[in-house]
């Protein structure tokens, strides 16, 4: 492994290209390996949890779960810096990051599976990357199994008919409001690729994949769109911004986006596993939202509670938090 990274992943999962993306920014050597074209003997040798992606370091150490990997590369290779050097900005990034991987996935997974014209395009590609010599008898068995995995299991994001408008409304939301904040800058937090735009982005790229979400990406939001492509080979084009010059955009979308349905779902769904409940409903601006809980999400809550435990100075930091209704959850 001497020669460099092995990234162990799949087109179709918005974790593993947000680790390639991130790689590809790095300029870190590194091979994208399909899972299925990886050996089963390597994976269960450096894997813990039957997840993608994983990424082999190359003194032979596994590493898994985006976020966590990211974290770690970021240390042995800290340049070109993913974090802005502004306090303020650089926790919303962090925020953003767990706003994308959390909340994103609903979007994301919720649009893919709900409808006949995306299920039969995405069991398809699926079942094409797993079994790619297949003949077409037997890949239209398999990808009608997948199909029907899949589809049942939309429950786990929360995805249901009561629910399914809240999400398709919020995503017309946030892809508007995303819309406004990229037509001033290549990226989230000025002009380089930060922490946040993997998270979320990789979300965005995997929706723009799909024919529904594809068409609303393509036709109505330009600057979402060329975030989408640029992200794919990100680049270091100049310097984050100031919170300043970024908030008169980006702080819509942490009060309406992140405030106002995410902070109160990812609360609840902590309250709900201290209560070992087995469903949960929450108020999400006018309407309720129910689902079952989701046991790592309360992980990578505390996970964020952390970093905002370690700002230093966070008199700026909080007032920007209040206004977006996300610090009370913080500080819990």
């Amino acid at each position: 492994m001497a020669d460099g990274y092995r990234i162990i992943g799949a087109e179709m999962s918005p974790y593993s290209v947000k680790v390639r993306s991130y790689f590809r920014y790095k300029g870190i050597p590194h091979q994208w390996v399909l899972r299925n074209a990886a050996s089963q003997a390597e994976y269960e040798k450096y894997a813990r949890m039957p997840i993608i992606p994983l990424v082999v370091t190359p003194d032979g150490t596994g590493i898994q779960d985006s976020t966590p990997i990211i974290d770690a590369v970021e240390k042995l290779h800290p340049e070109p810096s993913i974090h802005p050097g502004d306090p303020v900005a650089n926790f919303i990034s962090a925020l953003i990051e767990e706003f994308g991987d959390e909340w994103g996935n609903k979007w994301m997974f919720h649009y893919r599976w709900a409808r006949d014209v995306d299920q039969i395009s995405a069991a398809g590609r699926i079942a094409r990357m797993r079994s790619p010599n297949a003949t077409e008898q037997e890949h239209a068995a398999f990808a009608a199994q997948v199909r029907a995995r899949m589809v049942d299991r939309v429950w786990f994001v929360g995805s249901s008919a009561a629910t399914a408008p809240q999400i398709e409304a919020g995503f017309h939301e946030m892809l508007g409001l995303l819309n406004d904040h990229l037509a001033k800058r290549p990226y989230l937090f000025g002009a380089r690729p930060a922490y946040g735009d993997f998270g979320l982005w990789s979300q965005f790229y995997e929706m723009w994949t799909d024919p529904t979400v594809g068409a609303l990406i393509g036709g109505g939001a330009p600057h979402v769109l060329d975030w989408v492509h640029r992200m794919l080979w990100p680049r270091d084009e100049g310097v984050f911004e100031s919170w300043t010059a970024l908030a008169p955009t980006l702080m819509p979308i942490l009060t309406n986006q992140i405030g106002g349905q995410f902070m109160p779902w990812t609360l609840a769904n902590e309250k709900a596993l201290a209560e070992k409940q087995e469903e949960f409903s929450v108020k999400l601006g006018d309407k309720v939202w129910i689902q079952k809980p989701q046991k790592y999400h309360a992980r990578s809550l505390g996970m964020l509670r952390a970093r905002y435990a370690d700002v230093a100075d966070k008199a700026a930091l909080d007032s920007v938090l209040a206004a977006a209704g996300c610090l009370a959850g913080l500080r819990a």
